[in-house]
């Protein structure tokens, strides 16, 4: 009798087990893994699907102040982001003080004419017009070389071009430009998980950190602090040489091509160009799609302007302009 009540509760224990078992493979199955976004690629997909690779960003992108002025100011919305003393002091006729973070605000009230943004170099305007070409302002421009183009009471160039590079260890004077590796992307976080969302974050998010620059002197001083790119055509690097350390990545640069593989993710990432423009713009897109970038202020105009023959700082014009 004793080893039938025993041989009972032995199943009555065996099948508690089995329903405890079951239930587990059943909650077990009922779990269903978090999906992880990955944001990079989300964003470089609807980059690429949209046409706002950085090739078409900078397409069509300057306007010089010859041209404004011949075109007509009217035929423009000018968004002049210098502050508003300097502001006050001279502007071209009609335009509209911005501060960079609510440029796109801003901007809405264009209605459709086209964009031209105006700064004291071009430098931090070329940062707002990745902003706007990214947002739906697909003929938006920049005034080339800024407000020190359209007037001499407003240049800001010519104190800063020179010769620093000249003669400086850290220059190369002959093409000994490195070879492009590939490295992994960019990591990036977004609260929004679309390709449109992801982006529209990022653009307030660069709008927000502003302009990133650095000087000519740092990056001289200490190459190998930096991932370093120069932004030229071949022919200006076997004529004019480069910083010590630097890769040539220009025609690659693309999502197409996934010439920002070719950059470090790890590193921050230097861009030089001639004018120092350009650079602005290619690192406010590396920001955008999740690199630490920065932009060589003035670029080759600041190092090695009299060997420059070509992209140079010139003069300003003598086009007019209003007071507050």
């Amino acid at each position: 009798m004793k080893n039938k009540k025993f041989l009972n509760i032995l199943m009555l224990v065996a099948l508690a087990l089995s329903v405890v078992i079951s239930s587990c493979r059943k909650d077990d199955d009922d779990i269903v893994d978090p999906v992880v976004t990955d944001y990079h690629s989300e964003l470089t997909t609807y980059l690429a699907a949209n046409s706002m690779d950085l090739t078409s960003v900078l397409t069509g992108w300057t306007i010089s102040a010859h041209d404004l002025d011949s075109i007509g100011i009217a035929n423009y919305f000018i968004i002049d982001l210098r502050n508003s003393t300097d502001f006050g002091l001279g502007h071209i006729d009609g335009a509209h003080n911005s501060t960079l973070g609510n440029i796109l605000t801003v901007a809405d009230s264009a209605n459709g004419t086209p964009i031209v943004i105006a700064c004291y170099t071009g430098q931090t305007a070329a940062w707002a017009h990745v902003a706007l070409r990214l947002s739906g302002y697909s003929d938006c421009k920049i005034l080339l070389f800024g407000m020190s183009a359209w007037n001499s009471d407003f240049d800001s160039w010519t104190t800063n071009i020179g010769d620093v590079g000249i003669g400086n260890s850290n220059w190369s004077t002959t093409n000994t430009i490195q070879t492009p590796v590939t490295f992994a992307a960019p990591s990036l976080t977004c609260t929004a998980t679309t390709g449109a969302g992801i982006l529209q974050e990022r653009v307030n998010y660069i709008l927000t950190l502003g302009f990133q620059g650095v000087t000519n002197t740092d990056v001289l001083t200490t190459p190998t602090n930096y991932f370093i790119n120069n932004y030229w055509v071949e022919s200006d690097v076997n004529a004019m040489g480069h910083i010590v350390g630097a890769y040539r990545i220009k025609e690659t640069l693309n999502l197409t091509d996934n010439g920002f593989l070719n950059l470090n993710s790890a590193g921050t990432v230097v861009t030089y160009c001639y004018t120092g423009q350009t650079s602005s713009a290619i690192t406010a897109y590396l920001t955008i799609l999740g690199y630490t970038a920065k932009s060589l202020k003035f670029g080759a105009n600041g190092m090695i302007y009299s060997n420059m023959t070509g992209h140079k700082w010139t003069a300003s014009g003598s086009y007019p302009y209003v007071t507050n």
